[in-house]
């Protein structure tokens, strides 16, 4: 994913892994959706974002339908879940021949000016999309990509520092259960809104504390722009940076980095020295380091 997105940001991507073709659909949609926020949403930008999240016409081993509205030549749209012959049916959804009819009308609301708050406009979206659930495979991904649009729009810029729908991923099993209760009840979406604008609350607390640790770490790097540092030294202060569970040994700052303890020793009595590194109270077997406050 980091990959996919230095790439297409034109940032340089280093030793980072080669994307996979299905992550590049992924970032194409959700860039498409966040930087054009004020382009309409029509039937062929859908159709070209499901085809991005399926280049091959594939959904694993099976050929699914793409750039077009399902059709039902399978049987009804269902999502499932449990072992074969004992299936648990979440949700039907309305049948293909009421795909255009149901498209046409959300996709003109969608577009209209908002005549509700547009955060709650934002959850209404996701919600509407993905009970209508037009595509084969890929509506959920979809609906997440409509309400990061939406919220964009609400904001009235393409530039966000939290990701609805990477905290929707973080909470799927509320996200799925809340969902269900709502498909299957009346049409009172309350419930549902309570917990879209709870989990936007929450994706914007998350967004602080990621931006506090990038904060920190461009401080850090910062303060020791001086000092000569080696590549084990700085891939062990990053892991520390990164929040490294457990203390840092002498061992595990070997293991970490690759080398003998007797390397592993001579670079953190360095970074001591320079100030980076202190040795807490505790001595011994149980020598160990922290970073510098």
């Amino acid at each position: 994913m980091r990959s996919s997105l230095a790439r297409r940001l034109g940032i340089e991507i280093g030793a980072l892994k080669p994307t996979d073709r299905n992550v590049d659909g992924v970032v194409d949609m959700t860039l498409d959706a966040t930087r054009h926020y004020d382009e309409p949403l029509t039937a062929e930008r859908l159709f070209g974002w499901q085809t991005a999240l399926f280049p091959g016409g594939h959904s694993g081993l099976q050929r699914i339908r793409v750039g077009a509205w399902r059709d039902d030549s399978g049987g009804p749209m269902e999502v499932v879940s449990g072992p074969l012959g004992n299936e648990h049916v979440h949700f039907q959804a309305p049948v293909a021949a009421r795909l255009e009819r149901e498209m046409d009308g959300f996709l003109k609301w969608f577009n209209q000016e908002p005549r509700i708050d547009p955060v709650l406009k934002a959850g209404l979206a996701h919600l509407w999309f993905v009970t209508i659930h037009p595509f084969e495979d890929g509506n959920g991904r979809i609906a997440r990509a409509i309400a990061d649009m939406a919220l964009a729009r609400s904001e009235n810029s393409p530039r966000r520092f939290y990701s609805m729908s990477a905290q929707i991923r973080l909470e799927r099993n509320a996200y799925y259960d809340t969902l269900e209760s709502t498909q299957k009840g009346s049409m009172d979406v309350t419930p549902w809104m309570g917990w879209f604008v709870a989990c936007l609350g929450r994706a914007i607390d998350s967004a602080q504390i990621t931006l506090g640790a990038v904060l920190m770490k461009a401080h850090f790097w910062e303060r020791v722009r001086g000092t000569m540092l080696n590549e084990r030294q700085t891939l062990v202060l990053n892991r520390l940076l990164d929040g490294l569970e457990g203390k840092l040994t002498t061992s595990r700052y070997a293991a970490l980095a690759k080398c003998s303890q007797d390397t592993a020793l001579r670079d953190i009595l360095a970074l001591v020295e320079d100030g980076i590194l202190v040795r807490n109270p505790a001595g011994g077997r149980s020598t160990s380091y922290a970073l510098v406050a």
